[in-house]
């Protein structure tokens, strides 16, 4: 069984039995399609099986690199974009203290390059790391992605510079290709320790394997844990291939409601941890459903905070939305709220009571508002936030987007459309080969 429970109560009054039945009748075939591998994209379907392939031995050497960088490295530095970067991300904002940048927690502080091309990003990034000690990792397939390539060759300047060649070559981590590439070239040269990034894995599916793995053992989360969740979810899965599988529940629900004219889907937590999940998900969803003119566009809020700016839309604007609640029912802390004798907030009415009820409370009737307001809500229930549930939930939306995008007639695996501006701004910097591209771009 899995911890995590998709509830459709608030969906139905928005589908009729048929709407659902459609798609209800289409999970066994897609299921087939995924574990056959007989659908589009299934050269990148290596995430299916990737949890159980996950050793004891593998683990035990990424624990062992993580604590050795651990130990000299006040700052530990994760270079990459997409999903080289957003999962590890994920998971550690959402196991962390919430001011871990500010608390002792015993562990280096993660900090993040590459994802940006900001140049104020980096020159204080260069600053801070003038003062502390650190260590980094690269991850890229091929080495050569603009964003973290650039990011990159100017830490590495920077790291060499600063501890010498040698003591910075023990410093540095790659991960990337198991045989070609820059980054493989340059990593054989220099001798850095490297981690293969699977072939048939791609970046937003990527966060189980040393992409996530190593930054998230750096950050002192328990990554057995981890791994031991997507496990219990990959079983589930295989044992559970019919509509009553949680994640086919959550990608029949979508589908439906997209093909009913719902095409925006707001993903929303009441735990500002989990917004860096979402920042996931977003990715996840975005580039698996979005291409061909189709898709479902992802968003994300975090509530109760931006019920305060985004929650006027949601009620009464385009009713074009669905809402997805990840719901944790049990936080691991407890605060109550005190009795204050002049009252004058007037809050003595819920003084007693722990502040998490009152979360909740908020949960329903906003869940209860918006449905009033024609926003259907798929609800996913969590017991709590650790890493055992962490890594169920990655699987879970894992596959409930291999489900939804073959679903929706798409090949969830690939993104062609991320090319286009690559293309364009190679020209424009004047990149050798692009000549042609460039003299059409100066002309527009």
């Amino acid at each position: 069984m899995t911890d995590i429970k998709v509830e459709l109560g608030h969906v139905k009054g928005f589908l009729t039995e048929n709407q659902l039945n459609t798609y209800k009748e289409k999970v066994a075939s897609t299921f087939k399609t995924i574990y056959s591998r007989t659908g589009a994209g299934n050269d990148f379907l290596g995430w299916v099986n990737l949890p159980s392939s996950i050793t004891p031995a593998f683990i035990k050497d990424v624990k062992a690199k993580a604590e050795e960088l651990r130990k000299k490295s006040e700052v530990f530095v994760v270079v990459g974009i997409g999903g080289s970067y957003l999962g590890a991300r994920a998971v550690i904002e959402a196991l962390s203290n919430h001011f871990a940048q500010l608390v002792d927690t015993g562990s280096p502080k993660i900090i993040y390059a590459g994802h940006n091309m900001s140049e104020d990003y980096m020159a204080d990034l260069i600053k801070l790391l003038d003062k502390k000690d650190y260590s980094m990792t690269v991850i890229s397939k091929s080495g050569t992605t603009t964003e973290p390539a650039v990011a990159f060759r100017i830490l590495k300047n920077h790291i060499e510079k600063k501890y010498g060649k040698e003591e910075a070559r023990t410093r540095i981590v790659a991960i990337t290709d198991k045989a070609k590439g820059a980054l493989k070239v340059l990593s054989d040269s220099e001798g850095y320790k490297t981690y293969v990034v699977p072939d048939d894995v791609g970046g937003r599916y990527s966060v189980l394997t040393p992409v996530g793995l190593l930054p998230i053992a750096v950050a002192g989360v328990d990554i057995e844990k981890l791994v031991a969740g997507a496990q219990l979810m990959e079983k589930y899965c295989v044992d559970n291939q019919n509509d009553s599988n949680e994640a086919a529940k959550y990608a029949v629900a979508r589908q439906a409601l997209y093909h009913a004219g719902k095409t925006n889907e707001i993903l929303v937590n009441y735990e500002p941890r989990l917004c860096y999940f979402s920042e996931w998900w977003k990715q996840l969803y975005g580039e698996s459903e979005g291409k061909d003119g189709k898709g479902i566009f992802p968003a994300s809020v975090t509530f109760t905070t931006d019920l305060h700016s985004m929650g006027q839309y949601i009620q009464e604007g385009l009713r074009n939305l669905m809402e997805t609640v990840i719901s944790v029912e049990n936080p691991a802390n407890e605060v109550r709220i005190p009795t204050d004798d002049a009252n004058l907030d007037q809050m003595n009415y819920i003084a007693g009571r722990r502040l998490n009820e009152v979360n909740q409370t908020a949960e329903k009737a906003t869940i209860l508002a918006h449905v009033d307001g024609g926003v259907p809500n798929i609800r996913i229930a969590v017991p709590t936030i650790d890493a055992n549930v962490l890594g169920q939930l990655i699987y879970f939306f894992e596959m409930g987007c291999a489900l939804s995008g073959y679903m929706l007639e798409v090949n969830p695996f690939n993104q062609p459309g991320v090319e286009a501006y690559k293309k364009n701004m190679f020209a424009l910097l004047g990149k050798p080969g692009y000549e042609e591209l460039r003299e059409k771009l100066d002309k527009r």
